[in-house]
């Protein structure tokens, strides 16, 4: 195994190959009304892998980096001294600092939500190798992993301080997931996190095998948590009656959720599914409901992983679908490594109105998909021309759209016309 390889794939530096010409990919043609021109203005650079952020009353924007930084860009375009206060992380891989979102009650209370990899007892906060997270767990056995203690996924509560210079207050609510928060229309927080291969026989893109145990399934696949923002388990979790799955436990068969929002008009939760090689996904989550991963996927093993020079092997029995599982909304035979998405609401943009917006790593754009219903019905590749990886979406209060991409934030407005 080539570690450069493995690093690259990992941190999604490279396309994957693509998957068997048997599979058909499920790509949208071109929207009829096409996106009108946009004038992208860089407002700041230099941020460190910088994943996620979040509109603050007083104009400012909140940004998080995946190496455990937070900074504050202020309303005078000046980029804040990293926050104090923020809680250890370890950076490794794909894990690391990653989302935030205010509390709807944030201008009275202050209160935040941040999901990271917390170090084990006793480790220091850093950065460490990727292969630490890969290839050591790999050649572990089952019994091996479950005595190694890499971190813990978590999402917590904090309050930023009055002069925003740190946080205070932190508070773990959950263990077990560490990649989107969303906010339901029922006030209860919804959080994705990947799979957690580590502790059962799995690997990072599957196996030969197929995983029959369900509990193990749903304990360990990737997930969807449900908890309430003090921390507390609805009562109506799909899962609360039966003892050997997690209470927090929302839906289950995911493999790298870096994507949710909430649908504007049916309050559902929709994700952003990396697939492995191939197989990226768009789903709708219900509560209690199984999105086939690592047993039923569009995409295949890695080729640079396979020993025998095969190429696009089938994970498990090789199915795209299965009885009692959730297919997904939209999907993508090549890998276009989806990450933030937003649906557009605002009337800065007329064009863009209901439109959902996927940013890809991968495939470098901001991936505009118009739609009917739950339907895709056209797909567009914007802001290609950036050349660089786009983390994050999001609607400012005033309609106009703001994309993390690469080290930079952009703010998109409409272009004048002379």
């Amino acid at each position: 195994m080539h570690k450069k390889n493995l690093l690259a794939l990992m941190l999604g530096l490279v396309c994957a190959a693509p998957v068997s010409q048997a599979v058909v990919a499920a790509q949208a043609p071109a929207p009829k009304t096409p996106s009108p021109a946009v004038t992208v203005t860089q407002l700041v650079r230099g941020l460190g892998a910088a994943w996620s952020f979040a509109f603050l009353p007083d104009g400012g924007i909140l940004i998080t980096e995946s190496n455990g930084t937070i900074r504050i860009l202020r309303p005078d375009g000046v980029l804040s001294a990293p926050l104090t206060g923020v809680p250890g992380v370890k950076s490794v891989a794909a894990q690391g600092l990653h989302d935030v979102l205010l509390d709807p009650d944030f201008a009275r209370n202050r209160t935040l939500y941040l999901t990271y990899l917390a170090p084990p007892p006793g480790e220091k906060p850093g950065v460490w190798p990727v292969a630490h997270w890969y290839e050591d767990v790999w050649k572990l056995s089952v019994a091996e992993r479950r005595r190694t203690d890499l971190g813990h996924e978590v999402l917590a509560r904090a309050r930023l301080n009055a002069d925003n210079s740190g946080l205070t207050d932190v508070q773990v609510l959950v263990e077990g997931a560490e990649r989107r928060i969303a906010l339901a229309r029922d006030g209860t927080l919804l959080v994705t996190g990947a799979d957690r291969f580590r502790f059962y026989d799995m690997k990072y893109d599957g196996t030969d095998q197929e995983i029959t145990d369900p509990d193990t399934l749903r304990n360990f696949t990737g997930r969807v948590l449900r908890i309430n923002r003090d921390g507390s388990l609805p009562v109506d979790n799909p899962w609360m009656s039966r003892p050997t799955v997690e209470g927090a436990t929302f839906a289950h068969g995911l493999r790298d959720p870096q994507g949710a929002a909430i649908h504007p008009v049916t309050g559902e939760l929709w994700v952003t599914d990396h697939g492995p090689q191939g197989g990226d996904e768009i789903d709708i989550i219900k509560p209690g409901k199984d999105y086939g991963w690592p047993n039923v996927t569009y995409g295949t093993q890695y080729d640079f992983q396979r020993t025998d020079g095969r190429k696009n092997v089938p994970i498990g029995k090789g199915r795209q679908t299965a009885p009692g599982v959730e297919a997904p909304v939209y999907w993508w035979a090549n890998d276009i490594g989806p990450s933030g998405m937003m649906f557009y609401t605002g009337d800065v943009f007329p064009v863009w109105k209901g439109s959902l917006f996927v940013g890809a790593l991968t495939d470098q754009s901001l991936v505009r998909l118009v739609l009917e219903g739950n339907r895709v019905v056209a797909e567009e590749h914007l802001l290609k021309d950036l050349k660089r990886r786009v983390r994050d979406v999001r609607q400012a209060p005033d309609g106009t759209v703001y994309v993390l991409a690469g080290d930079g934030l952009f703010r998109l407005t409409p272009a004048k016309i002379p």
